[in-house]
């Protein structure tokens, strides 16, 4: 059954289109690795909350914008030998490819889909 690593992170709006370019970069590294397919979502339509919300969860600054990621992986083996692989790539090194947020902000974690309907 399909895996799936989720991230939250937030991005200064000022650098969307070098965030893009990072991810296209990168994001073919873990189709590359084996997943699947990977996804990058912009904010669009996301409410501030009164208890809590996506821009809490990553701290987010009046000038940043909340991005929600996800890798699809076949399963949970595909996924830990592709990240191994992913981390191990000279290409991850972030002294020669800085990423353009905050990284130790971003929220991430791994999940076993329970429902899944649709196309």
């Amino acid at each position: 059954m399909t895996y799936v690593e989720g991230f939250v992170i937030a991005v200064p709006i000022a650098n969307k289109a070098s965030f893009i370019a990072h991810a296209e970069e990168f994001d073919a590294l873990f189709v590359e690795k084996g997943a699947s397919r990977v996804v990058e979502c912009w904010a669009e339509d996301v409410p501030h909350g009164k208890q809590t919300d996506f821009y809490r969860s990553v701290a987010a600054r009046d000038d940043e914008a909340v991005v929600f990621s996800w890798i699809e992986w076949p399963d949970k083996a595909t996924r830990d030998k592709g990240m191994d692989a992913v981390m191990a790539d000279p290409r991850m090194d972030m002294n020669n490819n800085p990423v353009p947020f905050d990284g130790a902000r971003m929220i991430f974690g791994c999940f076993t889909p329970i429902v899944d309907m649709g196309a």
